[in-house]
């Protein structure tokens, strides 16, 4: 009996800290602070692939940031998706007020006329399976449940698929990992659609290190957003004609007044530390 109550206590309560290893805590206030507690900025990898979406993260790939991570991904410590949550929330937030998306709402929130989109990059289908679970897309739902608790309304849309399996990327630079993932991606249908019908769209990962991914994903959404904008307008509407010009591009807050920025951003919990130094010069 002693075992077995044992075990149900580490499923209600973890025997570790899932950055430090201190005990009985899902994440102890110094690593809570390490994931959340500085302002999420702006990140670049070196190189910066060409179609890289703006990106921030919440905080650098390290230490107990790092172990947080790899414990929620690859031990399935499913307790840590509350706190990676609300990291990657407030990395989308700092996102969508550098876009300008809408202003300050309630509780430090972003007010939106229509729910932010977060799509999540996709993990591919084996690793799913030998994980048992997608961490990306669990962060994601967790990060929109935190965005609508401080006044921003947002929602999950999982559009992204894997179009045919890719190499394992670990022992990848940054070149073969774009080769790698070039085409990877699609949207499932209907998705450019939806994609279209909603608000900003903030494409979402747990991690950013060379930015093939996200680079893949943003390629992929743009195309879907162009080509569900061409079939919903005709060829005679002039605002049909202007979407295939520029682009998936929109108007900024001041509607009219000449301001156009990318209709996809993104944000990650952690990003290397050399994507954070070269924001310093």
């Amino acid at each position: 009996m002693r075992e077995w109550w044992r075990d149900l206590t580490d499923l209600v309560l973890p025997a570790e800290c899932g950055g430090c290893g201190r005990g009985r805590t899902v994440l102890c206030p110094r690593c809570r602070t390490a994931l959340s507690g500085a302002a999420p900025c702006r990140v670049r990898p070196v190189p910066e692939p060409s179609g890289l979406p703006v990106v921030h993260a919440a905080a650098r790939y390290a230490d107990e940031v790092r172990a947080a991570l790899l414990a929620h991904k690859e031990r399935g410590v499913l307790a840590l998706t509350t706190p990676l949550g609300v990291a990657l929330a407030g990395a989308v937030r700092a996102g969508l007020q550098e876009a300008r998306w809408g202003g300050p709402g309630d509780a430090g929130g972003v007010r939106v006329r229509e729910p932010v989109l977060l799509v999540p990059v996709p993990s591919a289908p084996r690793a799913v399976r030998t994980r048992g679970h997608d961490p990306a897309r669990r962060i994601a739902l967790a990060a929109a449940g935190e965005l609508r608790r401080t006044g921003t309304s947002a929602r999950v849309l999982a559009v992204l698929r894997q179009r045919h399996a890719v190499a394992d990327q670990s022992e990848l630079g940054a070149r073969q990992r774009l080769r790698n993932l070039a085409g990877a991606l699609a949207v499932a249908p209907g998705g450019g659609r939806l994609l279209c019908g909603g608000g900003p769209v903030v494409l979402v990962d747990d991690l950013m290190t060379t930015g093939a991914s996200l680079t893949e994903a943003a390629r992929t959404l743009r195309a879907a957003r162009t080509g569900a904008k061409s079939a919903v307008y005709p060829s005679s509407a002039g605002e049909g004609r202007e979407e295939r010009k520029t682009g998936p591009r929109m108007a900024g807050p001041n509607e009219g007044g000449g301001v156009i920025r990318e209709a996809i951003c993104a944000a990650v919990v952690a990003a290397s530390p050399d994507s954070f130094e070269i924001n310093r010069n």
